[in-house]
C-alpha cells in the first residue's frame, strides 16, 4: 500500500475527528474521509503510517441508509465540514458515541451522565464567522481537507444569508492576498469586514472596527480580534426539555443556538442572588453579564485585553461585575474570597492544570464547564472528579452542526462544599 493506491474496504465505526475507520486484511487501520460506518466503499490512499493509513473515497459499492447529497459543491476537498453525507438525526446520535468514548478512553469515567444532545433546528446557514484567505490570484479560499493548500470558493453552505452574501460579493473581485474576515450580528444585522477592501469594491462598507450583537435582551460590542459564538442565528423553536427555568418568561419564541448555551449555564449555577461568580475565560462577556443580572457580584477573568475592552464597554452601569486581564491560573489563585461558583469556558485545549489545582485548593461549591472538545473535556473532568468533585450533568449542544465538533455543558459540584 502506498499513496496514490486504491483499496477496497468495509468502514465499520466513525473515528474522533469525523472520518470513517476500515481495516486491511493485515489489520492496519485506514481512516476514510467522506466515508460512513456500514458502506463498503473503494478508498484511495493519501498517507501511510506504520500503524495507520488515511484515504478519500473515490467510489462507493454498498452505500450507507443514513448518506445524504451533500449541499455543497466543496465537500470533500473543503475541510471545513465532515459530515455533510450523514443525515443530521445521525450527526447528533454519533456525536453523543464519539463524547462517552473520550470520556471513557481519556477520563477513565464509567457511565457519566450524559442527556441527549440539543439539535440546531436547521443544520445549514448558521455561522455568523468568516475566516477566508485570499489566494496569489486575490481569489476567497478555504484550506483544502488536511492541507494547508489553498481552494478558491464562490459560496459557503453553513454560513448565514448575509455572510454569504458577502462571499458572492466578492466574486471576481481581485483581493489583496492574506486573510479576510467577515462577521454579522443576526439581532442587530451590522457587518464587520476586516481588513478594508480595495476602493473598486463599492456599496460594501468594511475596515469596521468592530460590530454589536445582542443576547437575553444585552448589546455587545465585539471587536475584529474579539471571540463571540458563531451559531447565533434565530430560530422559532420551543424550548428544548433539559432546559427548565421556572424563571424564564417565555418556553418558545424565536432563540439561536447561542441563546440555549447561555441558559444552560445560567439555569445550571441555580443563582440566588448573593453568590460570588468568577467567570474565566470570560471573552466580552458574554456570560459574565448575564450572571451579573442574578448574582452578587460576577469577577470575569480573560487573557485578551481587546476582549477586556470590550467586555468593560458591555457592562456599562453595572456595578457588580469587574474584568482582570491575564490568564485564569494566576488570577484563580489568588482570589481574595472562594468563589460560590466558577464557569470555564476555555478554548480547545481545555484548561491549565494549574486552574484546575486552584479549583481543588479553593473548591467552589458549583463549576459550570463550557467545552469545545470532547478530549481535553475529558482529561479535565478525570482529574476534578478524582480531587473531590462530582459530575452531576454533561448536556451537549451541537452548535457546529456538519461538522464533528461538539459544544457540552458540564456541571460539577464540590463533595461537601455549600
Amino acid at each position: 500500500m502506498h499513496p496514490g493506491s486504491r483499496i477496497t474496504l468495509t468502514l465499520k465505526d466513525f473515528s474522533y475527528l469525523g472520518g470513517a475507520v476500515g481495516h486491511t486484511d493485515s489489520n492496519l487501520a485506514v481512516f476514510v474521509h467522506g466515508g460512513l460506518p456500514g458502506e463498503r466503499v473503494i478508498a484511495e490512499i493519501v498517507d501511510v503510517q506504520r500503524r495507520f493509513a488515511r484515504g478519500v473515497v473515490v467510489g462507493i459499492e454498498e452505500p450507507a441508509p443514513e448518506r445524504v447529497a451533500p449541499r455543497c459543491p466543496y465537500f470533500g476537498a473543503c475541510g471545513g465540514c465532515q459530515w455533510q453525507h450523514l443525515a443530521y438525526t445521525a450527526h447528533l446520535g454519533w456525536k453523543e458515541e464519539l463524547l462517552r468514548r473520550q470520556l471513557s478512553r481519556i477520563g477513565h469515567l464509567i457511565d457519566p451522565p450524559v442527556r441527549p444532545t440539543i439539535p440546531a433546528v436547521e443544520p445549514y446557514a448558521y455561522r455568523n464567522h468568516a475566516r477566508l484567505s485570499v489566494d496569489p490570484n486575490g481569489h476567497l479560499s478555504f484550506a483544502r481537507f488536511q492541507t494547508h493548500d489553498l481552494l478558491p470558493i464562490e459560496t459557503c453552505q453553513i454560513m448565514q444569508p448575509a455572510v454569504a452574501a458577502v462571499i458572492e460579493r466578492l466574486r471576481g473581485v481581485r483581493l489583496d492576498p492574506g486573510q479576510l474576515v467577515i462577521r454579522h450580528g443576526s439581532r442587530t444585522g451590522q457587518l464587520l469586514i476586516s481588513p478594508e477592501l480595495p476602493a473598486e469594491v463599492e456599496g460594501l462598507a468594511s475596515g469596521q472596527p468592530d460590530y454589536e450583537e445582542m443576547l437575553w435582551g444585552r448589546t455587545y460590542r465585539v471587536s475584529a480580534a474579539s471571540f463571540f459564538q458563531v451559531n447565533t442565528r434565530l430560530d422559532q423553536r420551543e424550548l428544548p426539555e433539559a432546559i427548565r427555568a421556572a424563571w424564564l418568561p417565555v418556553r418558545s419564541g424565536w432563540f439561536s443556538q447561542v441563546d440555549l448555551l447561555a441558559l444552560l449555564v445560567l439555569e445550571r449555577l441555580d443563582l440566588r442572588g448573593s453568590e460570588l461568580v468568577v467567570d474565566a475565560y470570560c471573552g466580552v462577556g458574554t456570560f459574565s453579564l448575564l450572571i451579573a443580572e442574578r448574582a452578587g457580584r460576577v469577577v470575569g477573568i480573560e487573557e485578551s485585553q481587546t476582549a477586556v475592552r470590550d467586555a468593560v464597554h458591555n457592562a456599562q452601569g453595572m456595578s457588580n461585575v469587574e474584568f482582570r486581564v491575564g490568564r485564569t491560573e494566576d488570577h484563580l489563585a489568588r482570589l481574595e474570597a472562594r468563589p460560590d461558583a466558577v464557569v470555564l469556558d476555555p478554548s480547545r485545549s481545555g484548561c491549565d492544570r494549574r486552574v484546575l489545582r486552584a479549583l481543588v485548593n479553593q473548591p467552589p461549591a458549583t463549576v459550570i464547564y463550557v467545552s469545545c472538545d470532547p478530549s481535553t473535556l475529558a482529561r479535565d473532568l478525570a482529574y476534578l472528579s478524582q480531587q473531590g468533585f462530582q459530575i452531576e450533568e454533561i448536556q451537549p449542544i451541537d452548535m457546529f452542526p456538519q461538522t464533528y465538533h461538539l459544544e457540552t455543558v458540564t456541571v460539577l459540584r464540590a463533595v461537601g462544599v455549600d
